[in-house]
């Protein structure tokens, strides 16, 4: 047993467990995007949804016949009805179910990829997410995962590191002086797309706790990333920090799969050392027998080359968004890169929403008496509870929040969602709760803006609301 112990501390840090554990949780999470998108893709993109996709798909040809595949990068190409759509779905389901089970994991791992880009490609609008970049690039870093090897370790370990580092640099960088001045907590938990309802009691803490947490993010986030390169023990203190706050977002509020992929590229700051502890025997000796994917010279060269790349053009996307010009020679590189979501920039919770505005969608059939649209998630009425979807995200719901912080000119997909209620899109009514309007559409469609907050304890306790509202104007004027 002491000789155990010794070869132990005196080994090289492994991590072929952690590369087999990180794998099977980005199945997971695949499969979680793909089953997610599955029952809304018609109504965001299909041929009588929103933005269908054929029409994009015209405009880009149109604008780049030479260059369409590399600027818009999806299988759509070839079909893009919506048996196509959601056969593209289907087949992500499989192909990450495959994954899961350790089943031909370079190919399962290529088309995870190939179909989830294609997805976040047609999704315009709807897939501009930072968390669809994430597991994109993840996923891809996951091709060249060979076992534990120090360079696809590093890659992970750079890619962590630059996602929380940027969350917090971008903080601050955004002049937004809630940060500054340590007030962001005082709105997030009310103002955020889709509050958790833990959110509602995190609202009404004391300011200090308020304070106190957001010195622990803008610690977290600016400070810890550079105990990734230190000794052992400062990388593990920075893992369990970073899956502190990510815990922490995701209890009070919902955002999809995004909290639960950065909590599993926290796995390559451990090692096989401390995460053995929490696996069974028999299955430890499996995965180190069998290692499916065990490295070779070949692959390990170019994971290397892959690094050098990455890496570089990290650095380059990063001066680019910072304003400084890029070296010739890497531009068209940076520009293929970010175009495949090889490379991207992360940044969330950059401006802290102080207001939270809520559009008001309502239909007609004689321009007096109008019928409210209810959203499956989003706050419409005052009683309306808040519960938990985590992995799912309703794009819809989501985009709405997005909407009601501008003019509806600036999001072209409004006045089109707009015109798909008038005609009674089965598909994009799919994507709504409840349809006032069941025989046939409404002859006219209107949209008000209201300003929701939250109501105080006891008033939730006496009238069972927890919204309460002031009308702001109208957002969208009638139309028929």
């Amino acid at each position: 047993m002491t000789i155990n112990m010794l070869n132990r501390l005196q080994s090289k840090p492994t991590h072929v467990l952690v590369s087999w554990v990180f794998l099977r949780g980005l199945a997971l999470i695949y499969l979680a995007a793909f089953a997610s998108m599955a029952g809304q893709i018609e109504g965001l993109i299909g041929e009588n949804g929103i933005l269908p996709i054929k029409s994009e798909l015209a405009a880009v040809t149109q604008n780049f016949p030479d260059s369409k595949f590399t600027v818009f990068p999806t299988v759509f190409w070839f079909d893009a009805s919506d048996q196509t759509l959601l056969m593209v779905c289907a087949g992500g389901m499989i192909c990450a179910a495959l994954l899961l089970f350790n089943l031909v994991d370079r190919i399962a791992l290529l088309l995870c990829f190939t179909l989830y880009l294609s997805i976040s490609t047609a999704g315009q609008d709807f897939t501009a997410f930072q968390w669809d970049a994430l597991l994109l690039e993840a996923g891809f870093l996951g091709l060249f995962l060979s076992w534990g090897s120090t360079i696809s370790v590093f890659l992970y370990q750079w890619l962590i590191a630059r996602f929380m580092f940027m969350g917090g640099l971008v903080k601050l960088a955004s002049g937004d002086t809630s940060w500054t001045h340590l007030t962001a907590l005082n709105y997030h938990y009310q103002t955020q797309p889709l509050p958790s309802p833990v959110a509602y009691y995190a609202y009404h803490l004391p300011q200090w706790v308020n304070e106190l947490s957001v010195v622990a993010v803008l610690t977290i986030e600016l400070i810890f990333p550079f105990f990734i390169v230190l000794p052992r023990r400062f990388r593990l203190f920075a893992a369990w920090s970073f899956i502190l706050l990510q815990s922490g977002i995701m209890l009070t509020g919902n955002y999809n799969f995004f909290n639960l992929l950065t909590i599993l590229l926290c796995l390559f700051l451990f090692d096989d050392q401390a995460i053995e502890k929490i696996l069974p025997t028999p299955l430890i000796y499996s995965i180190r027998q069998k290692q499916p994917l065990a490295g070779n010279a070949a692959n390990s060269i170019a994971a290397g080359w892959l690094g050098i790349v990455l890496v570089t053009c990290a650095i380059h996307v990063w001066l680019y968004n910072i304003k400084q010009p890029l070296i010739l020679p890497l531009k068209a590189l940076v520009q293929l890169t970010t175009s495949y979501s090889l490379i991207n920039n992360y940044g969330p919770f950059a401006i802290m929403t102080t207001e939270r505005p809520e559009i008001i969608v309502q239909g007609s059939n004689d321009g007096k008496n109008w019928l409210t649209y209810h959203f499956k998630y989003k706050p419409v009425n005052l009683d309306q509870k808040l519960i938990w979807l985590i992995p799912h995200q309703p794009r819809l719901d989501w985009q709405m929040w997005f909407a009601a912080m501008e003019k509806p000119t600036t999001h072209a997909w409004f006045a089109k969602f707009m015109q798909k209620l008038q005609k009674g899109s089965h598909q994009v009514l799919s994507l709504m709760d409840e349809n006032p309007f069941r025989g046939k559409p409404p002859a006219h469609v209107r949209a008000l803006l209201y300003r929701y907050t939250y109501t105080s304890p006891k008033q939730r306790a006496s009238t069972g609301k927890i919204w309460r509202r002031e009308y702001v104007g109208l957002y969208w004027p009638p139309k028929g």
